[in-house]
């Protein structure tokens, strides 16, 4: 029975357990039978991974160019892990060509507003994912990072995140949450065994972000309308690796350099240059609907020009950005499905929306308005 499948069937098995028509024998035996394919997979995976033992093959620079430029000497590097990523994922940032943001026009909306939420000093960390397996717990079988609601977790509801407290100190109760980012340098995990850690092929001690700007932005060309309370956004895939690049929306860059981003590697920084995710959302919606049934069809990016498709209205866009001091030296990659293999086209980024009204409102007056806030 395939991983699919077998996530089908925990998904249902706990509906029925709610419902009182299963019990946790049922449960047990299919998280057992699930977390036996994800082992074989890993296993697989690994044994027909290449593994060299450092990143001096770097496309598109030397290890003498690294070493004397960029931060850290690739002939030290160790990839201890099986799944990837490979020394092909890795790219100096200054070979990225520069581009120009889109210049706002006449009408449009230049200001900003920003929660700030820190950057998840209290460790709120699990495996679940409520948008897409509400009710499945490790239905994400990667570790996400979380700012904002303190209680996301898979069994999370309107009615119980609107209760919460949040990480957010103007009262924002929205939730934020992507996978957490790993430096592979051979070193135990406290979750080396755990779900969501090492026993989904996560391996490596987590990197806490240095710093979280939870900001949205206004469009070049339109004003734009409030979104909806309890509005669900996934924006990049998960699955863009094996999928492909249909969805994918990573965008990977360095402090100083961020005219310059990444889509499909990670970035090799100067000396004292952070490592910079940053994950832009849709930022046009239906009219309608808080979520859809493959979560992207009541959302649309903006066209080239800045304009919503037909049919769709202009929201603020919500861009989160998040650094990391990477260790000089060290290889790294974002958590993922095992058969991912740790791409960095697969990064992606979740939002729920729980502003308060007036909050919301705020947000757009400032927007619309031109203001920082």
């Amino acid at each position: 029975m395939g991983l699919a499948e077998l996530d089908a069937q925990v998904a249902r098995a706990y509906e029925r357990a709610a419902a009182g028509g299963a019990g946790e024998g049922v449960l047990g035996e299919l998280k057992q039978q699930r977390s036996a394919t994800i082992g074989r997979m890993a296993d697989a995976i690994g044994a027909a991974s290449t593994r060299p033992s450092d990143l001096t093959e770097l496309s598109g620079c030397s290890a003498r160019q690294v070493r004397t430029e960029a931060a850290g000497d690739v002939s030290t590097l160790k990839r201890p892990m099986p799944g990837g990523p490979a020394p092909a994922d890795f790219a100096d940032i200054r070979t990225a060509p520069a581009k120009a943001a889109p210049a706002a026009r006449g009408g449009g909306s230049t200001g900003t507003f920003t929660s700030s939420c820190g950057r998840n000093e209290n460790g709120h960390f699990n495996s679940d994912n409520v948008i897409v397996t509400p009710g499945v717990s490790n239905g994400a079988h990667h570790t996400h990072d979380y700012v904002g609601n303190l209680s996301t977790n898979a069994f999370s509801s309107n009615a119980s995140l609107a209760a919460a407290g949040t990480t957010c100190t103007n009262g924002d109760l929205s939730t934020h949450y992507w996978p957490v980012l790993r430096v592979l340098d051979g070193k135990a995990a406290p979750d080396a065994k755990a779900p969501g850690g090492g026993h989904d092929g996560n391996m490596g001690r987590i990197l806490r972000p240095s710093s979280v700007t939870i900001q949205f932005r206004g469009s070049p060309v339109s004003k734009v309308a409030a979104m909806p309370r309890f509005l669900r956004i996934i924006t990049g895939d998960a699955k863009a690796f094996t999928s492909g690049p249909g969805n994918a929306n990573a965008s990977w860059s360095c402090t100083g350099f961020e005219n310059r981003q990444l889509k499909d590697k990670y970035p090799i920084c100067p000396n004292g240059a952070k490592v910079v995710r940053t994950l832009a959302f849709q930022s046009c919606w239906d009219g309608r609907s808080t979520d859809s049934a493959n979560h992207r069809t009541h959302v649309a990016f903006a066209r080239a020009d800045g304009s919503c498709p037909r049919g769709f209205r202009a929201v603020p866009q919500l861009v989160q950005r998040l650094t990391y001091d990477v260790p000089a030296g060290a290889p790294f990659a974002v958590d993922s499905f095992p058969e991912q293999l740790h791409k960095p086209v697969t990064d992606h980024g979740d939002f729920i929306n729980v502003m308060p009204d007036a909050l919301m409102a705020k947000a757009v007056s400032c927007v619309n308005g031109g203001s920082r806030c």
